[in-house]
């Protein structure tokens, strides 16, 4: 698995905007949630639902028609859960110029079809063995 993995690509529109005109940061947190739980969806093989968000940051801003970029990464997994990093970039819509706009952090409990959460096989994909928690 690569370091990162480019989940979500998105160009702010004027709702999400805040009242003083810049990218409203409830905006980055759903497009991180939404990028950090197609991964866990995928690599979990199904349902995935966030139980725990946390370590959010926002160090840098976007304008209107700036591209976001959120790129996530799995740094742990439980018996259950994965946790997932997500990281968001925004690039200016007439350039060439990137900033960090915002970070956090995401934990899923994987469910099965009855809503249950079920076992995840961390063994699956490649993560350093003192990355794994179970």
């Amino acid at each position: 698995m690569p370091d990162r993995e480019l989940m979500i690509r998105a160009t702010a529109m004027p709702t999400d905007l805040n009242p003083y005109g810049g990218v409203f940061g409830g905006w980055l947190m759903a497009q991180m949630a939404l990028g950090a739980g197609a991964l866990a969806s995928r690599i979990g093989k199904g349902k995935a639902v966030v139980v725990h968000a946390t370590d959010f940051t926002f160090p840098g801003a976007m304008q209107l028609g700036d591209e976001l970029s959120v790129y996530c990464r799995i740094i742990a997994t439980g018996t259950t859960s994965i946790t997932i990093t997500a990281h968001g970039e925004g690039r200016e819509r007439d350039g060439d110029g990137v900033t960090n706009v915002s970070n956090g952090t995401f934990k899923f409990v994987l469910l099965d079809e009855n809503d249950k959460p079920r076992a995840f096989d961390a063994a699956r994909i490649n993560l350093p063995k003192d990355e794994i928690h179970g």
